[in-house]
């Protein structure tokens, strides 16, 4: 899986491509932020194992000092 997703031509390092219930899409790790898991309804479903390896390693990198 590719570390960077594009957009219109656009190489972002900081977004992963996915694919989530039948539909492409992206993980935009630079507009993430935390919320209180009383607000979460319900479970929608889960990324893989690669994404979430993906994603883990491009947070290390953005909070690395």
């Amino acid at each position: 899986m590719e570390h960077t997703a594009s957009l219109k031509g656009q190489t972002y390092p900081t977004r992963v491509t996915c694919q989530f219930q039948g539909q492409n899409g992206q993980i935009v790790l630079d507009q993430i932020r935390t919320i209180d898991k009383t607000r979460l309804v319900k479970l929608l479903g889960q990324i893989t194992t690669e994404e979430q390896k993906t994603v883990l390693d491009i947070l290390a990198e953005m909070f690395a000092e």
